[in-house]
């Protein structure tokens, strides 16, 4: 139940470089192990979740081969836990196994849910996929670190001038909705590609796509700070049809009908 198809990159990956992290507390680990190690990689093995979650792990490419029984905690939930924490994909491999869970596990992000007995090849599939996911994902992770340094040496107007540049705006129009002149806005653009290392506006295009999601733009940041509240409807007597006041929003502590 792979999700994927293995890519050429997966195949290609030196075994030698990588880790498998079993956390299984039952008699076919070593047999699990012992498989890995024969393919040339690393194996630390682990009983508990907890145990697993104190240890760390190191740079190489890593997976982690998940039992859905544990003695601390069930599988799922160390799944749970882990999401967003930095740490290998997971493929289940387990004997105790049902519909609801396998859902839930691969609705979680889990590359395989495998059934004991396993099928080896099949396995080492998934354990080489995984091996690329997180080599990918540690990079995506790396890159969006620096991006961030860069996205922080931007001053306010600046970070202005990126927002309005990434959403396709003329020169002329952005420099029309922020009030500068055309030269200005293009002298902070210039800034901006400079201060991002930007190379075209595809680029920056790119940049802003993988900033999104930790960053936030101007109008998000005003929104936060004006909290509409709305009245109850005022019925009109002669009509009897409802109708509404405009919103009275908070500006510096004054309210003002918008």
């Amino acid at each position: 139940m792979i999700r994927s198809n293995v890519s050429i990159a997966a195949t290609q990956m030196p075994l030698a470089e990588t880790t498998v992290h079993l956390v299984r507390n039952d008699r076919g680990t070593q047999q699990l192990a012992d498989y890995f190690r024969l393919k040339g990689m690393s194996v630390a093995s682990f009983r508990t979740a907890g145990e697993y979650m104190a240890a760390g792990r190191d740079d190489s490419p890593a997976c982690l081969i998940l039992d859905l029984i544990l003695p601390d905690i069930d599988g799922l939930e160390m799944q749970r836990k882990l999401a967003g924490s930095g740490a290998p994909p997971v493929i289940f491999v387990t004997a105790h196994s049902d519909p609801v869970s396998v859902a839930r596990a691969m609705r979680n992000g889990a590359i395989d849910f495998l059934v004991e007995p396993v099928d080896y090849g099949h396995l080492l599939a998934s354990v080489q996929f995984a091996f690329v996911e997180d080599l990918k994902n540690r990079n995506d992770r790396i890159e969006r670190t620096c991006l961030l340094t860069r996205w922080q040496s931007l001053t306010p107007r600046e970070r202005e001038v990126f927002h309005h540049t990434v959403a396709g705006l003329l020169n002329k129009q952005a420099a029309a909705e922020l009030g500068v002149a055309e030269n200005t806005y293009q002298v902070h653009r210039g800034r901006v590609m400079r201060k991002m290392k930007a190379d075209s506006l595809a680029d920056l295009v790119r940049m802003s796509a993988k900033l999104e999601p930790i960053v936030r733009k101007p109008y998000q940041e005003e929104s936060a700070l004006l909290q509409p509240r709305w009245s109850e409807p005022m019925p009109i007597k002669s009509t009897g049809v409802p109708t509404y006041r405009a919103p009275e929003i908070q500006r510096g502590g004054r309210s003002a009908v918008a």
